[in-house]
């Protein structure tokens, strides 16, 4: 990888689930703006981690945004709760087709 960091690589990011990528994201926000404060306070030591930093967010962003359209599966611990809720939706929707069908029979 030419800019970045080596622990935030696509490959990497997408093994990742959801919320382990919206904690990434948070701690990546949150160096940046520690590196814009110490940019403006005159102690920044490495100007090049503004680059590298900024583009880990873009990766985040891009695996979030893939998973969203159906580009990129999710990680497995996701696609279990994704099978859950999608377990839920059609059990309740069974059963208001269910409660539906019987006030039917009853308006006959």
């Amino acid at each position: 990888m030419a800019v970045g960091s080596k622990d935030l690589s696509i490959d990497q990011l997408a093994e990742l689930d959801n919320g382990a990528l919206t904690e990434k994201l948070r701690s990546s926000k949150e160096e940046l703006f520690n590196l814009r404060f110490q940019k403006a306070t005159g102690q920044l030591q490495n100007a090049g981690r503004f680059k590298a930093v900024k583009r880990d967010i873009a990766r985040i962003y891009t695996v979030l945004r893939e998973r969203e359209l159906g580009i990129r599966p999710e990680a497995e611990g996701n696609a279990q709760a994704s099978d859950k809720k999608a377990d839920k939706k059609a059990a309740k929707a069974a059963k208001k087709a269910d409660t539906a069908s019987a006030t039917e029979g009853d308006a006959k």
